[in-house]
């Protein structure tokens, strides 16, 4: 079963890497998708929605809102924003029944990227 929970934040970033108008500052409201897969536990619940919030918004959307991106990832592509999230909630998004399924970041009403959990298995080699 999977459980999901949107958020937003408001943040500027420029793509130094990139050779295109991304390169020059610019600023998008990005929408990011947190999923859990898990089973409900005795009290029905995968896990409370209340503390998937409090993680998500204490570990990456207060670093995230109203920022500029290029201070916390150096390269902040939607791909390196996902990827960032992933690896800070991976470890304080498990439980006994549930674990962090991926992370899902719209940087455009079109255009969104998503970091699984297969994704964090390929990039460490297991």
């Amino acid at each position: 079963m999977l459980l999901r929970r949107e958020f937003s934040f408001d943040a500027a970033h420029r793509l130094v890497k990139y050779h295109g108008k991304c390169e020059k500052l610019h600023g998008h409201t990005y929408r990011m998708d947190v999923e859990v897969s898990g089973q409900p536990d005795e009290e029905g619940m995968i896990v409370d929605f209340v503390l998937v919030k409090r993680i998500v918004e204490d570990e990456v959307i207060s670093k995230f809102d109203h920022a500029y991106l290029n201070d916390v990832i150096s390269q902040p592509s939607a791909e390196n924003i996902a990827r960032f999230a992933f690896e800070r909630l991976d470890p304080l998004l498990r439980g006994p029944n549930y674990s962090l399924s991926s992370v899902q970041v719209w940087e455009s009403p079109k255009s969104s990227v998503i970091f699984s959990r297969a994704d964090a298995s390929a990039a460490s080699g297991e």
